[in-house]
């Protein structure tokens, strides 16, 4: 089978001033000594594609990218632009935190051509800030957002709710600070405590107590409700949007599509292989230095592999699965791939299916996460 070629490429700059208790991505902190060595490793493992690949996408995420200094922001965003050129009408976001975006880096961005921003702003509340160990304030969120409307980048938000002893008025104010802000875009997420996380081990030990289960799910279906008010589109699971503000780049991944990717810790999915690249950003410079290649991980999906992740991320937006769409993306029909699983959802009240269409009710999308694993 013939894969088109991917239109979007993601790069993962893992660098950070604090790592965040809650946080299990790739990410290292008080090694500066690292940064010009990771660019010039990223440029060397851009330059074994040989050619330069075209996409409509491009997204620098974290770790913070914007913990560069303006001059490497500039330096990054060159060589990306030489490897990957960016088509009409692009979307280029950069995941920045709030606590250390200034105009001389928004300057740099803009002049580059990014024109969207992700701002890991979490919260508006100092307290909460606090206790997920963010090192920004609200002011800050609010000066980073003016700063990107002033060179006319867009901005999405990232808030997190369901925090140890947060209140449902407390995330409603939250959201509506958010709102006033007026971005484009607004993810939200409930904390979750990961293996391997301060905030897993804090748990274990009682010193964390999440917020009751019921609790979480009224949180969510409040910033659904309260989103929805405003003009947004909720269109994935934990993503809202402006209309034509959808974020472009993370639709690649729901839509089944091949994407590239550089850095410690990225994943690519190109011609139906999926790698992984080393976590350890240290074990990714050494051996990007040797010549090596730095993928930890490497599988490639058969057919109906391929068929069930598009199904599980198809399920993940709220338009849901289109039937005669999904059998021309992957040659088999919902029905051969999961007909009694998805009978059996619908029954429970978690799936819709009209016929043409499968999607998440409002109770599917409170216990999505559980329903997975049954379709793979």
């Amino acid at each position: 089978m013939s894969f088109p070629p991917p239109r979007a490429a993601y790069v993962h700059i893992p660098f950070c001033v604090h790592r965040c208790g809650y946080c299990n991505f790739t990410v290292i902190t008080d090694r500066d000594d690292l940064v010009e060595p990771l660019l010039t490793a990223i440029e060397t493992e851009l330059s074994w594609l040989e050619t330069p690949q075209s996409v409509d996408t491009l997204y620098f995420g974290g770790g913070t990218p914007t913990y560069l200094s303006p001059l490497q922001l500039r330096k990054l965003c060159e060589v990306l632009l030489q490897w990957h050129p960016l088509s009409q009408g692009y979307e280029w976001t950069v995941e920045a935190n709030p606590g250390d975006l200034d105009s001389e880096r928004i300057q740099v961005l803009s002049e580059q051509g990014v024109n969207r921003l992700s701002l890991g702003s979490q919260s508006f509340r100092r307290e909460k800030l606090t206790m997920l160990e963010r090192d920004h304030s609200a002011a800050e969120i609010r000066s980073a957002v003016e700063l990107c409307r002033q060179v006319g980048i867009g901005v999405s938000l990232d808030l997190i709710f369901g925090t140890p002893g947060e209140t449902l008025s407390e995330w409603l104010t939250d959201l509506e600070q958010a709102i006033q802000l007026e971005p484009d875009h607004i993810s939200t997420y409930g904390l979750t405590f990961e293996r391997g996380t301060q905030f897993w081990n804090r748990l274990q030990h009682r010193e964390l107590i999440p917020v009751a289960e019921e609790l979480e799910r009224e949180m969510y279906l409040a910033a659904i409700d309260l989103l929805a008010e405003a003009g947004f589109d909720h269109y994935e699971i934990s993503n809202f949007a402006r209309p034509g503000y959808r974020s472009r780049h993370n639709e690649t991944y729901w839509s089944g599509r091949g994407y590239f990717a550089v850095g410690p810790g990225a994943a690519r999915y190109v011609d139906g292989v999926r790698q992984t690249n080393h976590r350890s950003t240290t074990t990714y410079l050494r051996r990007v230095q040797q010549g090596l290649s730095p993928v930890a991980e490497e599988e490639r999906l058969d057919a109906i592999s391929r068929a069930r992740e598009a199904l599980v991320f198809g399920l993940r937006r709220i338009s849901g699965i289109e039937r005669t769409s999904f059998e021309a993306l992957t040659g088999f029909t919902l029905a051969e791939l999961a007909g009694d699983t998805i009978h059996r959802f619908v029954d429970l009240g978690m799936l819709a299916d009209d016929g043409e269409c499968v999607k998440l009710t409002r109770e599917g999308l409170l216990i999505s996460d559980s329903l997975w694993p049954e379709f793979l």
